[in-house]
């Protein structure tokens, strides 16, 4: 199995249901992500260049957070679903994977030391 991953930055604010009324969480407040989207393949099924996907195929995708993710409110982007950092990296990968079927991961980070990651299940 070869992997590749790259990773996105994008500024958004949201609020989170379902937690202590005390909890900071619940005010409306922003993060600075990093996403991460991880594409693997099996040796054998790369590219004529090597490639399990070229990194160039991406654009989209980076067009997609600046237009939809950077600067919003996630609360209003992922409507009923709670805009945790799981439920993102589920929703992002939900929205990308008949793209990129090679995805095979979304990771989100809110702070330098916490990480979400969506891994379908094989």
């Amino acid at each position: 199995m070869l992997s590749i991953t790259k990773e996105f930055h994008f500024s958004a604010s949201h609020r989170l249901a379902h937690l202590p009324p005390d909890h900071p969480c619940t005010r409306m407040h922003g993060h600075n992500y990093v996403l991460v989207v991880e594409l693997s393949c099996a040796d054998d099924a790369v590219n004529r260049a090597g490639f399990v996907r070229d990194y160039r195929d991406l654009d989209s995708l980076k067009k997609w957070i600046d237009e939809v993710l950077d600067h919003r409110h996630l609360n209003d982007i992922l409507g009923e679903c709670n805009p945790s950092a799981e439920n993102l990296a589920r929703w992002v990968h939900g929205k990308w994977c008949d793209e990129f079927p090679e995805l095979t991961a979304v990771r989100v980070s809110e702070t330098p030391k916490t990480w979400a990651t969506y891994r379908p299940a094989a």
